[in-house]
């Protein structure tokens, strides 16, 4: 079930041709994207995804952890919310995600930790118990605070809290960018599975790249 669907070497040429794919496939509106009017939301970026030891582990996670370390400096740079998510749950309050994985974080476990070598110094971390990041959060009421408009989704996992967040983002109001290069799950056809879907109807995807040229056209 587990893949390493995306490596260093492979990253960026594998992220392309998912791109193409779906602009092939579906008819993509343009949407401008507007650094000053946006924010970025790093997903659960924390050990129990990121520690080969965990059963968790994501294989795919190493290769998008620096894009990610490069999209934060640059937020950080031009003073751009950066907001950080921790999954902290338990059996009594993580509802049905904990008799489907039979299994929670809690706030014991070493590994809900967010990841060392991710800066979120200058960011905000929010806690969540449910795939959604608007669910019984701040969240919502943080970015209206802040004038966002915009958000650029990265971290894991792409077909359960990164693409339940994305919905929930657009139902709420705000465009939604979506790093094909820039989040990562178990395997590729889950990952693929969920840009295709998403792409349909709820979020524009990018790369990396794309995100960090605008910033740097911003300064």
């Amino acid at each position: 079930m587990k893949q390493r669907y995306f490596t260093s070497q492979t990253i960026e040429q594998k992220s392309q041709d998912m791109l193409r794919s779906l602009e092939k496939s579906l008819h993509l509106r343009k949407r401008s994207f507007m650094p000053g009017r946006s924010a970025l939301l790093v997903l659960d970026m924390q050990d129990y995804f990121l520690d080969a030891s965990s059963h968790a582990y994501i294989p795919s996670v190493d290769a998008i952890l620096p894009g990610i370390e490069g999209l934060i400096r640059g937020y950080h740079a031009h003073r751009l919310p950066v907001v950080f998510t921790q999954h902290i749950d338990s059996f009594r309050d993580a509802g049905l995600m904990a008799s489907f994985w039979s299994d929670t974080i809690p706030t014991e476990n070493p590994l809900r930790s967010l990841a060392s070598r991710l800066d979120a110094s200058a960011g905000i971390v929010i806690q969540k118990s449910q795939y959604d990041a608007f669910y019984q959060t701040s969240l919502e009421e943080l970015l209206h605070d802040r004038g966002v408009s915009q958000v650029v989704i990265s971290g894991v996992m792409t077909h359960l809290c990164c693409e339940t967040t994305a919905r929930s983002a657009f139902m709420c109001g705000f465009e939604v960018f979506f790093l094909v290069d820039g989040t990562a799950t178990y395997n590729e056809r889950f990952h693929r599975a969920s840009l295709l879907n998403l792409s349909h109807g709820f979020v524009v995807p990018v790369l990396l790249e794309d995100i960090l040229s605008a910033l740097t056209d911003k300064a």
